[in-house]
């Protein structure tokens, strides 16, 4: 037996997770259903993980009604007190963080940091959602009229569903989930098939507590394809609010079909971010952040770095520096110490990655590093690629889509006004940064006529987000925002209140009649 077999033995035993695991959970875990089961296999060598059972159409309807149900007590539980039971699920994370971390590694290929990072941010987030449980605030305003009080309140909405990506099998659910959980919502779960077992792991480990406090089960879990499980949530009227991870066209179709019934969308598609890398920055600090911005996570985080935008007097240093940095970083499975970019999802992102770079060199555009196929032995059908650095203009069409793998596309600019129209001339909107210590080009940056991503950074990478600050971008990225800052509004319905305290009634328009 391969060390590659011992972990994943290891990893589904601490998790209680088998070879074939039920992927339906409202109040218990339904049956295992062989038919449309999806496999999970490794990216680290294309191996068989284990299986989860999808939801059929009668499995989708008693997790609907098993939400209601919990929804309608859940929310007569004051928010405080919601807030200590995510407190407690927060603190189970904690103990279980190195498992499902583990799980996360091998489900999904990220490295070991990034694996325990994910649990971590999960936890980041119920702690930020204790907090919030205690200040979910509506305003006072003056009335008008004599002897009235004007004020706004918030109540919650219902029943959710979330549909998460591969790339984030569990924190970006825990971004809308959590905060959802504390303003009296219940949630839904659509996970990638791509990380089904990252789901169910999460989802045993949280019911558990869930029992443990004798609370209600607010989360339920759907397994399934989007063609199936995907349509219904976006068709049901039941389900208040659809916040999506994904592609622009599914998307799209979510948000057509979901305002079709007057529901609530939260999207997060594509990121085609870029950093501008000024004459005034720190090379050195420039580098790194460029460097981890378009590795990380394998080029496969939609706050990737995908175009970098280098000032013309320092293009060809910063090239030839750019190119020997990626010469140094270490790629192969995530397990192997010092590994800074490990596997692609599968094979259908391998390759959409050499596609990308043939589309770009049919372009104009020049290779000037890597673009290959990489074999490791041990770990054959792992799938791994050597990162491309691809020359660019503004002009080719490639440039201007999201390919989630690592492709880095290099442009020129002489003037900051050139380098915010290059980096503003893609449709996605997501993250952006720039690498300047002039204030004046900071300032350029971030003005109304800079960056119109949702996201703008000053001297750090595109990737990564704290979960204090709202999440989300514009234009074809979608527009919601998730986990912090006022994104708990979305979760909930806002009431303008107007109370009348006095022995006669003002009408609008100063209108009078007697009766």
């Amino acid at each position: 037996m391969s060390n590659s077999d011992n972990f994943r033995n290891a990893v589904l035993k601490k998790l209680g997770l088998a070879e074939e695991n039920s992927g339906v959970f409202s109040d218990h875990w339904h049956e295992y259903n062989e038919k449309d089961a999806v496999e999970s296999y490794s990216p680290i060598d294309g191996k068989l993980i284990a299986a989860a059972s999808s939801a059929s159409p009668e499995d989708y309807e008693q997790v609907l009604k098993h939400s209601i149900k919990a929804y309608r007590e859940w929310l007569n539980i004051p928010a405080p007190k919601r807030g200590e039971i995510i407190r407690e699920i927060g603190n189970e994370l904690r103990r279980r963080k190195a498992d499902l971390g583990n799980l996360v590694t091998l489900e999904v290929g990220k490295t070991e940091s990034e694996g325990q990072g994910e649990i971590q941010e999960m936890i980041d987030v119920a702690d930020f959602s204790v907090g919030l449980s205690r200040q979910l605030y509506g305003l006072t305003m003056t009335s008008e009229r004599p002897k009235h009080r004007l004020y706004e309140q918030w109540s919650p909405i219902g029943p959710i569903a979330v549909v998460s990506s591969f790339n984030f099998p569990s924190s970006v659910w825990s971004w809308n989930a959590f905060v959802a959980a504390v303003t009296g919502d219940t949630v839904i779960w659509k996970p990638s098939s791509k990380a089904p077992l990252t789901a169910i792991a999460v989802i045993k480990v949280i019911s558990g507590v869930l029992d443990r406090l004798k609370a209600p089960q607010i989360f339920s879990l759907l397994i399934g394809g989007g063609s199936i499980i995907g349509d219904r949530i976006a068709n049901d009227t039941r389900v208040s609010l659809v916040s999506f991870t994904g592609s622009i066209p599914v998307g799209k179709t979510i948000a057509e079909k979901v305002a079709g019934r007057f529901g609530r969308t939260i999207l997060e598609l594509g990121g085609n971010n870029a950093a501008i890398v000024s004459d005034k920055s720190d090379m050195d600090m420039a580098l790194k952040g460029v460097v981890f911005g378009s590795l990380a996570t394998a080029g496969q985080r939609c706050t990737s770095t995908r175009r970098v935008i280098v000032q013309d007097s320092i293009y060809d240093e910063f090239t030839s520096r750019l190119k020997k940095a990626y010469s140094t970083v270490k790629i192969g499975p995530p397990d192997m110490k010092g590994v800074l970019v490990g596997p692609l999802i599968d094979s259908s992102a391998v390759n959409t990655f050499l596609s990308a770079i043939e589309e770009a060199k049919s372009e104009g555009g020049r290779l000037i590093y890597g673009g290959n196929v990489r074999k490791i032995e041990g770990y054959e059908g792992g799938f791994y690629v050597d990162p491309a650095i691809i020359e660019a203009s503004e002009q080719m069409d490639i440039v201007k889509k999201e390919t989630f793998a690592p492709i880095l596309y290099v442009f020129r600019y002489k003037a900051m006004s050139d380098a915010i129209r290059i980096h503003n001339s893609v449709p996605q909107g997501l993250s952006s940064a720039i690498f300047t210590y002039d204030l004046r080009e900071e300032e350029m940056f971030l003005a109304a006529t800079g960056s119109d991503c949702g996201l703008a950074n000053v001297n750090t990478s595109t990737a990564g987000a704290e979960i204090g600050g709202a999440f989300g971008g514009e234009k074809q990225t979608g527009g919601g925002r998730e986990s912090g800052s006022d994104s708990w509004k979305s979760y909930m319905r806002r009431q303008t209140v107007t109370k009348n305290w006095g022995n006669d009634i003002p009408l609008a328009q100063d209108v009078r009649f007697d009766i």
